[in-house]
């Protein structure tokens, strides 16, 4: 009778090579390094294959915090209502520390994304912003590119059920399985070389932006009328880019786009979100809102509307920009039609822009300068950082030079000449 072991099925493989792929591209972990990850439980199969392949490429210890949503529920079902002013600061201060002392850091995503959509969204916000400033010390590692980190998909049921809804759990499951792996290019013989290809194509897009150094990028569209100024001596990045420790991992796989720091004082107009966007167990729906000298001065949505006024809320940088990102319409994520509802992937299928914490990476000579010293050239802080949609088939996108000139970027969603 054959060994089973000895002969996986194509699931089995695939889930395989998306743990290989997240250490040897999105890490590319060194030998000696540890490796901090996080991720749901039913995403286990994935973590220990994750763990077995961090090993093979010579990590010395594999940390993995597993969450769970029932637990995550039962906070809201039964603690005190103080208790959601409270944060695992020593667990972030860990981490941080860990990051500090050269560790990598692996997040394996697949939350369902109306986990909180029955709590109290004042409860909701006051946790959010609790944990927002406890993790701050590890986030700034994050955000500042200090380290080699990378986010990862993995299929659970509870998100399997908002993408395939009316589908068996099982069947959901599977199918989410499918559009990970397709979207990710495990279903390519070589992964890895796939991922070199993809990311030159990517490398190609951000020489073209930076040789062209736009001051400013206009946006028109259905309910979309927006120019974001991009901040003073901005960079374009995408795909692999080298982190300050050295080594050049690929912070999100899947990712289609190329991104930099808008100047947090140049937002004008009004723009319409074109996907929902699942935030913190919460779908917010039909974001429309207007920006004033770079400040959101108005907000709406037809779905979460409280919860997006919170985040607003939050401080005095979460009503600004962070990130502008640009993403073609034929994207293979959006040419799969699907929904995802979830960050990783919605952001891949649609240019669009983030509220709050700049990537200060994004800009030229950043490296130990102050962030106040950034502050002057445009770049935002804050504690959030919260990427949603704005881009579609619909969209036209121009780039405007530094004497005033105009020259289309982006028609009906796809670029121009990049």
């Amino acid at each position: 009778m054959p060994d089973d072991a000895a002969h996986p099925t194509l699931f089995e493989t695939r889930l395989d090579k998306l743990a290989a792929l997240a250490v040897r591209v999105g890490l590319n972990l060194r030998p000696g390094q540890e490796v901090v990850m996080t991720a749901p439980v039913e995403a286990l199969p994935l973590v220990r294959r994750i763990a077995a392949h961090a090993y093979q490429a010579g990590a010395t210890l594999v940390t993995p915090l597993i969450g769970d949503d029932e637990v995550a529920l039962a906070r809201y079902r039964h603690a005190a209502d103080d208790a959601f002013d409270t944060a695992p600061g020593w667990l972030f201060e860990g981490m941080a520390a860990a990051f500090r002392g050269g560790a990598a850091r692996l997040a394996v995503v697949g939350e369902d994304p109306t986990l909180l959509a029955g709590q109290d969204p004042a409860k909701v916000a006051r946790a959010n912003r609790a944990r927002s400033i406890a993790y701050r010390p590890a986030l700034e590692l994050i955000t500042s590119f200090a380290i080699n980190w990378n986010l990862v998909p993995a299929s659970t049921p509870g998100w399997a059920r908002e993408v395939f809804p009316g589908l068996p759990e099982h069947e959901a499951v599977a199918k989410l399985w499918d559009a990970i792996f397709m979207a990710c290019r495990v279903d390519q013989d070589d992964p890895v070389a796939g991922w070199a290809a993809h990311n030159a194509t990517l490398h190609a897009r951000t020489a073209f932006l930076n040789g062209k150094d736009y001051a400013e990028l206009r946006y028109r569209g259905p309910g979309t009328d927006l120019v974001i100024g991009l901040a003073d001596g901005h960079l374009w990045a995408g795909g692999a880019e080298p982190a300050k420790n050295g080594i050049v991992c690929n912070p999100n796989i899947p990712t289609e786009e190329v991104f930099t720091t808008p100047h947090k004082l140049r937002v004008e107009g009004t723009v319409r979100s074109t996907k929902p966007l699942a935030y913190q167990g919460t779908l917010i729906d039909e974001i429309q809102v207007r920006f004033e000298g770079g400040r959101i001065v108005e907000a709406h949505a037809a779905k979460g509307e409280n919860v997006l006024h919170k985040v607003l809320e939050t401080d005095e940088g979460a009503p600004r920009l962070g990130e502008v990102a640009l993403v073609p319409h034929s994207s293979p994520i959006s040419a799969s039609g699907l929904l995802f509802r979830n960050t990783l992937f919605d952001e891949n299928a649609a240019s669009h822009i983030a509220l709050g914490q700049a990537y200060t990476t994004c800009l030229r000579d950043s490296a130990g300068v102050p962030m106040e010293v950034l502050a002057e050239r445009g770049a935002n802080a804050s504690l959030i950082h919260i990427d949603w949609m704005i881009g579609s088939g619909e969209i036209d996108i121009d780039g405007v030079t530094k004497t005033g000139g105009v020259e289309p970027l982006m028609r009906k969603g796809e670029f121009v000449g990049a």
